[in-house]
């Protein structure tokens, strides 16, 4: 039998979260354990870490790598969502902190594992729209794919595209931010 996840309030959340050296992310009034990713999922994240960081060398959006909390906050929202996203752009530097970045970031990476695809798929994905992350980049190191997602006028994601094997292919929201997923996938 299936039980419920307990709900707790996100005060409740700060307290566990500063009593652990666990990685946490609190979503909804659910906690949810990061798991340590894999080889694979460790090189994907710093060859596209790499391309952005030479992207973004000199201008004024920066990517961060997990794991940084990224705490999720509008005007619209009762309480924050704390999540750790493989990585991240950040445009908006006024929420930027050492600890963390407080705010909504321009563009969103999760990189999948056997253990997050659901939560990547369906949770993040619902939540970054929710918050307004403009873009969001879900890759697939097992079947080497990478789709990417950009929100339209209504606020909700609509696929940009879904890219394979070794095609090239460039962001919605930064122009010439091109990247080979042969790149990625070493």
């Amino acid at each position: 039998m299936l039980t419920e996840p307990k709900h707790i309030t996100y005060d409740e959340f700060i307290n566990m979260d500063e009593n652990t050296e666990e990685l946490l992310e609190y979503i909804d009034g659910i906690v949810y354990n990061q798991a340590s990713p894999s080889k694979i999922h460790q090189i994907v994240a710093i060859n596209i870490a790499t391309e952005f960081n030479i992207f973004f060398k000199n201008k004024s959006c920066k990517p961060f790598i997990a794991p940084f909390d990224i705490i999720l906050k509008n005007e619209q929202t009762e309480y924050p969502r704390k999540v750790i996203p493989d990585i991240s752009i950040i445009c908006d530097k006024s929420g930027l902190n050492d600890k963390n970045y407080i705010g909504i970031p321009t563009l969103i990476v999760e990189i999948l594992s056997p253990s997050n695809e659901a939560h990547d798929l369906v949770t993040k994905m619902n939540l970054y729209q929710r918050f307004g992350v403009k873009e969001y980049w879900i890759v697939n190191p097992k079947i080497k794919t990478t789709s990417l997602y950009s929100l339209n006028k209504k606020g909700l994601y609509e696929q940009f595209g879904v890219y394979k094997n070794e095609e090239e292919f460039e962001s919605a929201t930064f122009n010439g931010l091109k990247i080979n997923l042969k790149d990625i996938f070493e």
